[in-house]
């Protein structure tokens, strides 16, 4: 293999991995498409994408989540009538597929640095009785003023139709391009009804939250969450997901999970790409 060269500085910003570059993957999704939907995310905040997958592998997701489902949240926040499961991919490889699925990482693509991270993957489930969760961007636990570009991303799956009444999520268009201010009472609120099978997408400056549930069935739903590679997931995935487990992952799940590197060595372990751990 070609040794790297590494004459000044900003060569360090280039993929300089002796043995393990970056991952190239070819997005099968048409880019007209794409660029359709980035121009709406960069319009309104958000893109709702309508029958995304087929009622059919709806129902195989679902199938593998429900047995998961078990204790209610711990404060207002998690929702006292609404169930999470977090580590998903410790527990199920049916979800796998949504969160690399090529028409959201190819927004990813055009959002973040090469070798962004998945943050967290939680299934969602929002029973009846459950009160509206107050309305928060997703990113806004990183300490970086607004305006700003988004640190993280996240998609909704929308396991279950979504409705005015049992939960569907919260928007506020065009809530990303605000500056330090909260919302107001004033502000318009809009809801992601959709049928099941279709997901939204927006970056973590947007302002969001789950809706109330006053039907009398549970509303389900699967978030895929992403940041910038350079800043701390919310959930530890690399001690989540056992190393027997990640071995047998396609390389973009092994990448998202943090088995990979921002160029020079953020990422690295005792000195190597932290893929070397999985020949151990």
């Amino acid at each position: 293999m070609k040794k790297p060269v590494v004459e000044n500085i900003d060569d360090l910003s280039t993929d300089i991995a002796g043995t393990t570059g970056f991952l190239k993957i070819e997005r099968d999704v048409d880019p007209a498409l794409v660029e359709a939907d980035w121009q709406h995310l960069q319009k309104h905040g958000f893109v709702m994408m309508k029958n995304l997958i087929s009622h059919a592998d709806v129902k195989k997701v679902k199938t593998a989540l429900e047995p998961l489902f078990d204790k209610v949240g711990r404060n207002e926040f998690e929702g006292e009538f609404t169930q999470r499961i977090y580590s998903t991919m410790a527990k199920t490889r049916a979800v796998d597929w949504l969160a690399t699925h090529p028409r959201i990482l190819a927004l990813l693509d055009k959002m973040f640095m090469p070798n962004y991270r998945l943050s967290q993957l939680l299934g969602i489930n929002i029973l009846p009785g459950e009160n509206a969760q107050f309305i928060h961007p997703d990113d806004g636990f990183y300490p970086v003023p607004r305006p700003r570009p988004p640190l993280g991303a996240a998609s909704i799956f929308a396991l279950d139709d979504f409705t005015e009444e049992n939960g569907a999520t919260r928007l506020i268009p065009k809530s990303h391009l605000w500056g330090m201010r909260k919302p107001t009472k004033d502000d318009k609120v809009s809801s992601a009804v959709m049928p099941k099978g279709s997901a939204i997408f927006y970056g973590g400056t947007f302002w969001h939250g789950g809706g109330a549930n006053i039907s009398d069935g549970p509303r389900m739903a699967l978030t895929a969450q992403y940041c910038e590679p350079w800043l701390r997931q919310q959930e530890n995935l690399m001690m989540a997901i056992p190393k027997d487990i990640v071995r047998k992952l396609d390389p973009q799940l092994q990448s998202l999970l943090g088995y990979s590197i921002l160029p020079p060595y953020i990422g690295m372990v005792n000195g190597v790409h932290p893929l070397r751990l999985l020949d151990e």
